[in-house]
């Protein structure tokens, strides 16, 4: 087991807040010292993002996704920049290897304290042509998924933990493509967000909330048709897609002491699109 850094202050319980917190630079509040974070999903686009700044703001953090080859040249990337990272193979979709993944995070580094529900499905289908199948595989990634892992990783959080669920603003309002499945499920988790808040808030001190992405320069938008790339941009106040260090910044705010006082919030990061 990795020791843990017992010299870092432990996160902040936000049943009773930092007492110490007047002696605390506001810029330290963003910092992960210390910190033990899995994201789910680290393989590759915004999930690896996340890793990569979660380790710039000190925390340690253990990458979780189906494509194991693809996690272990994260880890070394993340290693070899003065790092600390681990992988683990998870489908979020089967509790059971949620279960391993938490216990993974804890034998190999002692403790947990922040989960980013990152892994999840996109499909682009008419609903009169989306099988029950590809709906079900949608709902059991990007939902049910959310939830196992979430629940997992509560159970052996201690106070001062946090949860950011990855949501997107088509929980909120309609795309540009027939997505149905899609934001049917980003839309419940935001309410997922809302109710394990309310349970293991005032239970166990572990906040829970929602990052809800616009459209960012990824994998995924690489796929876009020009003519609708054209539409999402120009659907922004700002003419353009979000760039990662954008939405790494709103994610290390939500995880860290720095938002001690926040929980069943969605913070959306979408340069205005969701204000039409």
């Amino acid at each position: 087991m990795e020791e843990y850094m017992t010299d870092q202050p432990a996160p902040v319980d936000p049943r009773t807040g930092d007492v110490s917190g007047a002696r605390v630079p506001v810029l330290d509040r963003f910092r992960l010292d210390g910190r033990v974070a899995i994201v789910t999903g680290a393989s590759s686009g915004l999930g690896a993002g996340f890793a990569r700044a979660l380790s710039s703001a000190g925390a340690t953090v253990v990458l979780a996704a189906r494509r194991k080859e693809r996690l272990e040249a994260l880890a070394d990337e993340i290693r070899g920049a003065g790092g600390r990272a681990s992988t683990v193979s998870c489908d979020v979709a089967d509790p059971e290897q949620c279960a391993a993944m938490a216990r993974a995070a804890t034998e190999e580094h002692g403790r947990l304290d922040i989960l980013v529900n990152n892994a999840g499905l996109g499909t682009a289908v008419p609903a009169l042509k989306e099988s029950p199948e590809q709906f079900r595989s949608v709902v059991d990634v990007n939902l049910s998924g959310a939830y196992w892992a979430a629940k997992e990783c509560a159970a052996v959080m201690g106070p001062g933990s946090s949860i950011v669920n990855i949501a997107s603003v088509l929980g909120l309002t309609a795309g540009f493509a027939p997505q149905a499945a899609y934001s049917a499920t980003k839309a419940a988790v935001l309410g997922l967000t809302r109710d394990l808040a309310a349970q293991w808030g005032s239970r166990r001190g572990i906040r829970v909330n929602a990052l809800a992405p616009g459209y960012f320069a990824s994998e995924m938008t690489d796929e876009i048709p020009a003519p609708m790339l054209d539409d999402i941009t120009s659907s922004t106040v700002f003419g353009r897609l979000g760039l990662q260090p954008e939405l790494d910044a709103a994610l290390v705010f939500l995880a860290s002491d720095a938002a001690s006082f926040i929980t069943a919030t969605t913070l959306t990061v979408d340069g205005g699109m969701t204000m039409h």
